[in-house]
C-alpha cells in the first residue's frame, strides 16, 4: 500500500462494463512527508475521495481483491488518511 494525494479525476463515458459506475482518480504517490515522488497514476476510488484528500492506494493483487473477478483495476483507493504520525 502507498501514500497518495489525490489531483484530480477522469470521466470515461466509454469503458469496460465492469468499471461502470466506479470513480477515477488521479492519484500522486507521495513519502511518508508526503513529498510527492514517481509518477502519478488513476485509481478507482472505493471510499468516496476528492480533491487534494491523502488517502492509501492498493494496487496489483490487492487492488483487485475489492471487485468482481475479471474487473480491470490495478489501483484503487482504499482509505482517506485523517493523521499520519512518525517517530
Amino acid at each position: 500500500m502507498y501514500l497518495a494525494e489525490v489531483k484530480g479525476n477522469v470521466v470515461a463515458t466509454t469503458k469496460d462494463q465492469k468499471l461502470v459506475g466506479t470513480k477515477l482518480l488521479i492519484v500522486q504517490p507521495m513519502d511518508p512527508t508526503f513529498t510527492p515522488y514517481g509518477n502519478p497514476l488513476i485509481a478507482v476510488d472505493t471510499v468516496g475521495a476528492g480533491f487534494r484528500d491523502r488517502v492509501i492506494i492498493a494496487t496489483g493483487g490487492s487492488a483487485r481483491t475489492i471487485f468482481a473477478e475479471g474487473t480491470p483495476v490495478d489501483a484503487a483507493i482504499v482509505a482517506i488518511i485523517d493523521t499520519v504520525e512518525l517517530y
